[in-house]
């Protein structure tokens, strides 16, 4: 019966569970995780949009087209090289060919870069081009 006893209290003592291996592992995902993940920025874009009398409305699935006053580019969000426009329009317009392309140029753009902007468009398949502008309230 003693026999008995002394096996009962060696499984008691065996039974424990270690888990300093279990924190190792979870520190380390952790690590992992901290370190491969990516932040998102947050970006506004400080645009003052000339005006226009004529303005009328267009399709919200068009591709948009931002460029600052110091002539940083977005398309639909992502930031492009002005090199990169004709390429990025040919991409987007690969589904859908009449798809209508919305510049939205800040009012002190200069001309000549708003016109290579659109000419990069067209030389990329759009047709439909537009400039958006502010309605003016006469």
């Amino acid at each position: 019966m003693s026999d008995l006893g002394n096996i009962r209290n060696k499984r008691q003592q065996n039974d424990e569970l270690n888990i300093t291996p279990l924190i190792d592992i979870i520190f380390i995902l952790l690590i992992f995780f901290i370190v491969t993940t990516t932040f998102v920025k947050e970006m506004k874009l400080d645009i003052e949009r000339p005006g226009a009398s004529s303005g009328e409305m267009t399709d919200s699935k068009s591709i948009r087209i931002t460029i600052e006053k110091n002539r940083d580019i977005t398309i639909d969000g992502k930031p492009v090289n002005s090199w990169m426009v004709q390429s990025y329009v040919q991409n987007l317009l690969a589904k859908n060919r009449e798809r209508a392309i919305l510049l939205i140029a800040d009012k002190y753009v200069e001309t000549g870069f708003l016109v290579e902007v659109a000419d990069s468009c067209r030389l990329g398949g759009g047709k439909n081009i537009a400039v958006d502008v502010e309605k003016k309230n006469d």
